[in-house]
C-alpha cells in the first residue's frame, strides 16, 4: 500500500516556508520507505487519492512544457502545467513526480494549499494548492536503476499521469538507467499525446534534443572553455545525432539547455556546448558537429525561474515566471551563434565570435520559431575567455 503523507526531506535547495516541519520527521520517513520499498527496485508515494476517477474533459491539444532552472521552486509554474493538463475543481487528475534519488517532499507542496494541510483555497507562497486546482493527488517515484525505470507498475502510473515532472538530482542517472527503457518509451508516448511535461535542474537538462549528460561529472565555464572536448563535456546522443537523444520534445529542436545559469556562472560552459554542436565546414565548425551554425541553440535558466513553453499555431512560444518573493533576478537567456567557432578543437581554447544572446527578465512572450522577443546583446569567446557583457 501507498504511504500516507507524511514529514520529508527538502525536495530542493530552498527557504520555501513549508520546509522546516517536515525536516523533523525525516527519521520516521526514512524507516516507512524503506519498509514499503522492500525488495521492489522502484519506491513509491501518493498524497491524495490515487484511484480517484479522473474526468478531464478537455485534454490538451497542444504541447506544455516546464523548464525551471533550479533553485527554490516556481508556485505558478506547477499550477500551469496542472491548467494546461484540463484539470478544474471536480474533474480530478494525477500529477507524477519521477526522479533517480530523493523523497516524496514534492507531494505536500503541489497538492496542499499551506502548512496546515488545507485542500482548498487560495495557496500560501511557497505552495502549488493542486487540490483546490482539482488534482486527486500527487505521485512520486523514486526510479534508481534501469530495472525499476522497466517495471510494469512504474509505468503504469507514468502512463495514466496527467502530467509530469521530473526532479532535480543527477541527469547522468536519467541518461544511463531511463533513456532506451520502457519508461523512456512511456514518456515519449506521453508527449506524443501532448500531456505536460516539466523538470528543473538535472530534470532540466534532459530535456532538450541535445543534452549535457554529465557522464563524469559537472564542468565549470572556464574548463569547458579552455578545452570544448574536455573529458567532462559528455553530450547526449553521443555521438551526436539528429535522432537517439533521451526525450527530445519537437518545441527544444536544435537545442541544448543549462540551469541555474547566473549563481554558478554557467554561461560559458553553455557557449561551449552550444558551440560542440555546429558542424565542421571549412575551416570552421566543431569535429563531431552535425548542425549548421545557423540552426543551433541553446537555453540558460536562472534559480527559481521558470520558462513555460506552449505549442501556439504552427510555433512554440514561451513565458517566464517566478515567485512573487524572490530575491534573484529570475531571467532566461536564449542564444545562438552567428558565427561558426573558428577554433574548436581537443586541447584548444575555443573561439566563436558574435553569439547573439537575448535575455528575458519580464513577462514578455518569447517566440522559440522566429527566436524573437528580447532585445540582443552579443558575446565574443576567444581564446577560452568571454568577452565583457551584461549576464
Amino acid at each position: 500500500m501507498p504511504l500516507p503523507p507524511l514529514a520529508s526531506a527538502s525536495r530542493a535547495p530552498s527557504s520555501r516556508p513549508w520546509l522546516a516541519q517536515w525536516v523533523l520527521g525525516l527519521a520516521m520517513f526514512a524507516m516507512l520507505g524503506l519498509a514499503h520499498a522492500g525488495k521492489k527496485p522502484y519506491s513509491y508515494f501518493v498524497t491524495g487519492n490515487a484511484d480517484a476517477p479522473v474526468s478531464v474533459s478537455t485534454p490538451p491539444d497542444t504541447p506544455s512544457l516546464v523548464l525551471m532552472g533550479g533553485g527554490p521552486d516556481v508556485d505558478a509554474a506547477f499550477r500551469w502545467m496542472i491548467q494546461r493538463a484540463g484539470v478544474r475543481p471536480g474533474t480530478g487528475g494525477r500529477l507524477v513526480v519521477i526522479r533517480a534519488t530523493g523523497t516524496e517532499a514534492y507531494n505536500p507542496y503541489i497538492y496542499y494549499s499551506d502548512a496546515s494541510n488545507a485542500t482548498s483555497g487560495v495557496p500560501a507562497d511557497g505552495w502549488v494548492g493542486g487540490a483546490a486546482l482539482g488534482l486527486s493527488a500527487v505521485e512520486t517515484l523514486v526510479i534508481p536503476s534501469s530495472t525499476a525505470a522497466n517495471s510494469p507498475f512504474v509505468n503504469a502510473v507514468v502512463a495514466r499521469a496527467d502530467a509530469v515532472f521530473i526532479a532535480g538530482g543527477d541527469q547522468s542517472d536519467y541518461i544511463k538507467n531511463w533513456k532506451g527503457t520502457a519508461l523512456d518509451r512511456t514518456l515519449q508516448a506521453l508527449l506524443a499525446r501532448q500531456v505536460p511535461l516539466g523538470g528543473t535542474s538535472a530534470g532540466l537538462a534532459v530535456l532538450g534534443q541535445f543534452d549535457f549528460a554529465a557522464l563524469k561529472g559537472t564542468v565549470t565555464s572556464a574548463d569547458a572553455l579552455a578545452n570544448p572536448y574536455n573529458r567532462y563535456v559528455t553530450l547526449d546522443p553521443s555521438p551526436l545525432s539528429l535522432t537517439g537523444g533521451f526525450l527530445a520534445p519537437a518545441a527544444l529542436r536544435h537545442t541544448v539547455l543549462d540551469s541555474h545559469l547566473d549563481t554558478r556562472d554557467r554561461m560559458g560552459r553553455l557557449i561551449t556546448f552550444m558551440a560542440r554542436l555546429v558542424a565542421p565546414v571549412s575551416s570552421t565548425g566543431c569535429p563531431g558537429g552535425i548542425l549548421a551554425a545557423s540552426n543551433a541553440r541553446a537555453i540558460g535558466i536562472g534559480v527559481e525561474t521558470a520558462l513555460l513553453v506552449e505549442g501556439q499555431h504552427s510555433s512554440y512560444v514561451a513565458r517566464r515566471v517566478t515567485n512573487p518573493s524572490t530575491t534573484t533576478e529570475s531571467a532566461v537567456y536564449f542564444l545562438r551563434p552567428l558565427q561558426a567557432p573558428t577554433t574548436c578543437a581537443s586541447a584548444q581554447p575555443l573561439s566563436m565570435s558574435t553569439v547573439e544572446i537575448r535575455k528575458l527578465a519580464d513577462d514578455s512572450v518569447f517566440d522559440l520559431g522566429s527566436w524573437s522577443g528580447a532585445s540582443p546583446y552579443y558575446v565574443d569567446a576567444l581564446s577560452g575567455q568571454l568577452t565583457s557583457s551584461p549576464y
